[in-house]
């Protein structure tokens, strides 16, 4: 049987948007997952495990985007991968919270 898929729709609001930095960061941390995680704006899907995929986003301030996630982790990958957003992308503290799980 395939796994569900979990959604959740996110609000950037980091005031520089999704710019390298945290594209890499965001990217960085959906590979730490075996879960399929794409993001979704507009009608544009990409691979969150793609650094170049996440900057075609192009997801200013403000911008919504919906997290998808399929697989055995899917929805620890999306908590995590909202707690970095939510965190405006301080990763030192999402990053060393999945360390310690």
């Amino acid at each position: 049987m395939e796994s569900p898929v979990v959604e959740r729709s996110v609000v950037i609001t980091n005031p520089q948007g999704l710019h390298a930095r945290p594209a890499d960061l965001f990217a960085r941390l959906a590979l730490k997952f075996d879960s399929k995680i794409e993001v979704i704006r507009d009608n544009h899907r990409v691979d969150a495990k793609s650094i170049l995929h996440m900057l075609t986003l192009g997801a200013a301030q403000g911008t919504e985007l919906t997290l998808q996630a399929q697989g055995p982790d899917a929805e620890e990958a999306i908590d995590a991968i909202t707690r970095l957003i939510v965190s405006d992308f301080a990763a030192d503290e999402t990053l060393s919270q999945e360390s310690a799980s």
